[in-house]
């Protein structure tokens, strides 16, 4: 064995160790949430460390390289690391939504990272006071459709399958949103009234089902919406759902934006 192949399988040996070490952290974290923020510091110091190992470029070389050499063992441990995250990231914007509401805001170096994609969430598809975007997975802390509004004067809703995260969403939308137009719904996409008159739609790259929703939002909407799908594909498919394909006669994908240093990644479809 060469010295390069021992330095590989030290750095895929390590990769792996880190995933296990994480996904335990996430899950005893998920499992002492209680609703309050006395926990919120140690959650938040996790995640950015988390973001970091994902857009780090010697971990995506040792994750292909670990992808050729391992089978379902290393799948299981991909989904139960993506799924234990997401509910993580969930709790952070909880707490984030709390510390708000107390008086005590603070940004951290995840919330900064996704903020910044949101600068080019459309590529040329852009939004304007006369778009009607839809924010599906908006969280308690709704920074996507608060951003939107307060940059663009569009319209923005926001829906969200957890009721105690549209109950946070609307009291700090309420507090840094006043006069925009946002409006945040605990409701599924075939209760929205006014699907048809959607411009934009933006997915979390948090929401297992996205595609499935992206698939039952066709026949609600217009022909001219334009949506952007967040995913992590490889090494950010362990803190993202990844891309699907799509039926063909239903959606096209007509571009790709991808940010190395960000930690998810945006497809934009249009309808076929």
């Amino acid at each position: 064995m060469t010295w390069e192949q021992v330095r590989e399988l030290n750095r895929t040996a390590q990769l792996r160790r880190l995933m296990t070490e994480y996904l335990q952290q996430f899950a005893a974290m998920a499992s002492r949430f209680d609703g309050t923020t006395d926990r919120s510091a140690e959650l938040e110091k996790v995640i950015d460390a988390y973001s970091a190992f994902i857009t780090e470029e010697a971990n995506r070389e040792a994750w292909e390289q670990l992808e050729q050499e391992a089978g379902t063992e290393l799948a299981r441990l991909a989904a139960e690391l993506r799924r234990t995250s997401a509910r993580c990231v969930s709790i952070m914007e909880k707490y984030r939504a709390l510390k708000l509401l107390n008086g005590n805001a603070a940004r951290t170096e995840y919330f900064q990272n996704i903020e910044s994609c949101i600068e080019t969430e459309f590529g040329s598809f852009q939004v304007s006071s006369d778009s009607k975007v839809l924010m599906v997975g908006a969280g308690a802390f709704p920074m996507t459709p608060l951003m939107i509004a307060r940059r663009t004067d569009a319209q923005v809703i926001g829906i969200d399958i957890d009721a105690e995260a549209v109950r946070l969403g609307r009291k700090v939308a309420e507090l840094l949103g006043s006069g925009l137009r946002i409006r945040l719904e605990h409701a599924s996409v075939e209760q929205l009234a006014d699907a048809g008159d959607l411009t934009h739609i933006i997915f979390s790259s948090t929401i297992a089902q996205k595609y499935e929703l992206l698939d039952r939002l066709h026949p609600l909407t217009n022909g001219r919406v334009v949506a952007a799908v967040r995913y992590g594909d490889r090494l950010k498919s362990l803190f993202n759902y990844p891309s699907q394909q799509v039926d063909a006669r239903k959606w096209k994908l007509v571009d790709t934006i991808l940010r190395p240093d960000h930690v998810f990644d945006i497809a934009l479809y249009q309808k076929a």
